[in-house]
């Protein structure tokens, strides 16, 4: 596992007397005595030590950190003079500003008395590796889970920052030289120990300051490559407000931050309440948070360009001078976006299209500005933010609010959102897009939401999120989107329950029937030429005639069932069924009509009642005789229910099959008698006297002798014989 280098940062003061010296840049302070009559005398200007500026820079530089990172950065300190004093370590405790301040307070500044001889800089440097080879808390615990595998380790890197005065440029490369022997002697000492991490890659920073009135005696230096495991850099700059200025910048690219200019911020006058002004503040943040407006300019950039390729260098100008004009502004590059600010919102209750939120920190956290819109935002309010065109419609594009009693840059969407009004189109076919089929995708939502599921591996077989992916694959096969491009998905009272059955991923005889019961329902349709709930969207006049509706409705049932018949067996007796039943087309001279291919449908009957379990086909058999024969296939069942492989087929006529238990017209009651005595016929053992013929036939009780003596002795009044007592005793 590795690391970017800015997630742990070492940094090392000097702290010899040198830096106890005047930075020599004035500060007034006594600016009301000059506002005052003449004759007094204001104090002198003040100027700031080395040490105090340096202090004050790099207190600065962990306060942003510290407020955009709360957690996952480390910074510690350390100071060199005759020895290196460490002010804070990687302690969780300790990465705060409070902590760094008191550390301070007790090392106090420089003593400008000390003797020179034995300060220097390289024991802060060593002191510094050292540091960084010790773990944080985070990183001992990964190490900790990672001890069982010996092949991944954890890639310590880091960063050191070192403030301090370079004499030469032989100075400068002799500090190098010593952060690098460092390196590889600690590396060398900590192989193989279980507390400390190897070095695999530190970047060196050195920072060479001087006073405002004196003269830089090393040029400044590029990243370059020391030995594979060191970068150093060196840095020139005054001290004073240059110095914190360069810190500033560095910042900026060592943690990835960037800035946004809030300009046009209204404010009353501190001394005149009853008049305002208009404010800017800097606010410091990831540059993340500007990833959409240097796209735009990006696309502003190549439409110019392209532009002026066609129109020649005078039109590039022009349209050159245009896109600057709409862009949003910038400065230093891509590290500064100004936006402007705009009404407040009062309350946050309507939700935004928000892609993005991220942390902040006043880049002048003391100055009144930031201090009102601080607690502005603390108190509840939101401000939405605007980049600033001088041609075009204004573009809402960033939002700050707080949270939880922190506040934060919302990065607004710039372009249409995903849940706005579907889009217009106003050229071409289809018009606007408003036949969306929301309440159905509604339930399909509701049909596939998940939920929290407690795996069990010793009896599931596989995974519960495997389950719900398969399961939402099933049912996305054929899903239209759109009412107006579907038929069958228009009635689903009449294609139920084969809609529902066919996404299932295992089906079972009765649940087969049901489908093709489904099927032989739409041929029943097609045969009294019943109108179909063709959607009108998209059509002119009446519409389609009722043949093209059918065959577009075939052509979609089709689409749907052969989508899901490579799920199992029972999905491809259904896809045959309904090939068999579907009406060719007029094209096609190799298959028959309607009534050919229902000639060919097989369904699967109980054994001893010789019918077809669809006893709704009934009457459309006696509507339309021309649905003559279908084959029924006899299957065997087992007295515990298994279905045995078919003992034969025959041919018989639905009319005599249904004759069989009564011709001509039969009432409801009737056909759901019929069919229960058939589902019952499997369940129970049958009597064994009971002929196959039907219940007209019954075996008698007594045999022949006995029934003689009875009709000698006497009869009943229905003429069946009785048994006496006496006989029976």
């Amino acid at each position: 596992m590795s690391y970017p280098a800015s997630y742990k940062t070492v940094f090392v003061i000097d702290h010899s007397p040198f830096f106890a010296e005047s930075c020599n840049q004035p500060i007034e302070y006594d600016l009301i005595s000059k506002s005052r009559t003449q004759g007094v005398i204001p104090l002198a200007p003040l100027s700031k030590s080395l040490w105090t500026c340096s202090m004050e820079a790099i207190v600065e530089y962990c306060r942003v950190v510290y407020d955009v990172y709360p957690t996952g950065k480390h910074i510690s300190l350390i100071a060199s003079d005759s020895e290196a004093r460490p002010i804070t370590s990687w302690n969780q405790e300790e990465q705060n500003v409070a902590p760094i301040l008191a550390s301070l307070a007790k090392l106090g500044p420089p003593n400008r008395d000390a003797d020179t001889t034995d300060c220097s800089i390289i024991h802060g440097l060593a002191a510094a590796v050292e540091q960084l080879s010790e773990p944080t808390d985070g990183q001992q615990q990964i190490r900790n889970a990672l001890m069982e595998d010996s092949e991944e380790r954890i890639q310590n890197t880091g960063r050191i920052i070192c403030i301090t005065c370079i004499k030469s440029t032989s100075h400068a490369e002799m500090l190098k030289e010593c952060v690098r022997d460092a390196i590889i002697q600690q590396n060398k000492a900590i192989l193989g120990s279980d507390s400390l991490l190897p070095i695999d890659m530190c970047d060196c920073v050195l920072i060479n300051t001087f006073p405002v009135d004196a003269d830089a005696h090393v040029k400044d230096q590029k990243p370059h490559t020391v030995n594979p495991n060191l970068t150093c850099q060196v840095h020139s700059v005054r001290c004073g407000r240059y110095l914190a200025s360069k810190m500033n910048r560095l910042l900026l690219d060592h943690y990835d931050l960037s800035i946004t200019i809030i300009t046009g911020i209204p404010m009353k006058e501190e001394q005149n309440a009853s008049s305002s002004a208009n404010y800017d503040v800097d606010l410091l943040h990831h540059k993340s948070a500007h990833v959409e407006i240097h796209k735009l300019e990006e696309l502003q950039q190549l439409s110019s360009a392209a532009e002026a390729a066609a129109n020649g260098s005078s039109t590039a100008g022009t349209s050159s001078g245009n896109s600057a004009a709409s862009a949003p502004a910038k400065s230093d590059g891509n590290q500064s976006v100004l936006l402007k600010w705009c009404q407040p919102r009062a309350t946050s209750g309507e939700l935004l299209y928000c892609t993005g939120t991220y942390r902040i920190s006043p880049g002048d956290v003391n100055s009144r500005p930031s201090l009102c819109l601080t607690n502005f935002l603390l108190n509840g309010r939101q401000v939405m933010l605007e980049q600033p065109r001088k041609l075009g419609t204004k573009v809402t594009s960033h939002m700050l609010a707080s949270h939880g009693g922190e506040i934060f840059l919302h990065s607004l969407s710039t372009v249409r959102s995903q849940l706005e009004d579907p889009p217009s189109i106003s050229e071409g076919c289809g018009g606007r897009v408003t036949d969306y089929r929301i309440t159905d995708f509604g339930e399909f939502m509701r049909e596939n939401r998940l939920a929290p599921c407690q795996e069990m591996p010793e009896m599931e077989e596989e995974p519960a999120i495997d389950r719900a992916k398969s399961q939402l694959e099933r049912m996305t096969r054929h899903w239209p989107m759109v009412i107006s491009d579907t038929i069958i998905f228009n009635m689903p009272t009449t294609i139920e329950p084969l809609q529902s059955l066919i996404t299932k991923p295992v089906l079972d005889d009765m649940e087969v029937l049901d489908c093709k019961k489904v099927i032989y329902h739409l041929v029943s349709m097609e045969s009294k030429n019943e109108s179909l709930p063709v959607p009108s969207i998209g059509f002119r006049g009446k519409g389609p005639k009722k043949d093209e509706q059918y065959r577009q409705m075939w052509s979609e049932m089709e689409v749907l069932v052969r989508a899901a018949s490579t799920t199992s067996p029972a999905h491809q007796q259904v896809l045959e069924c309904l090939l068999d039943c579907r009406k060719p087309a007029l094209d096609d001279p190799n298959r028959g009509s309607t009534k050919r291919a229902a000639e060919k449908v097989i369904v699967k009957a109980e054994p001893e009642v010789m019918m077809p379990q669809d006893l709704s086909m009934k009457s459309t058999v006696d509507r339309n005789p021309s649905v003559a024969k279908v084959g029924v296939e006899f299957a065997r069942i087992s007295r515990n229910g298994m279905e045995q492989p078919p003992i034969k087929k025959q041919r018989v006529s639905v009319t005599e099959a249904i004759g069989k238990h009564g011709r001509g017209p039969q009432s409801l009651l009737s056909l759901w008698s019929n069919r229960m005595n058939a589902l019952h016929s499997t369940k129970h053992v049958e009597f064994a006297g009971r002929a196959e013929s039907g219940d007209s036939c019954i075996a008698k009780l007594y045999t022949t002798t006995h029934n003689a003596e009875q009709n000698d002795n006497g009869t009943n009044d229905n003429g069946k014989g009785v048994i006496n007592k006496k006989e029976r005793t």
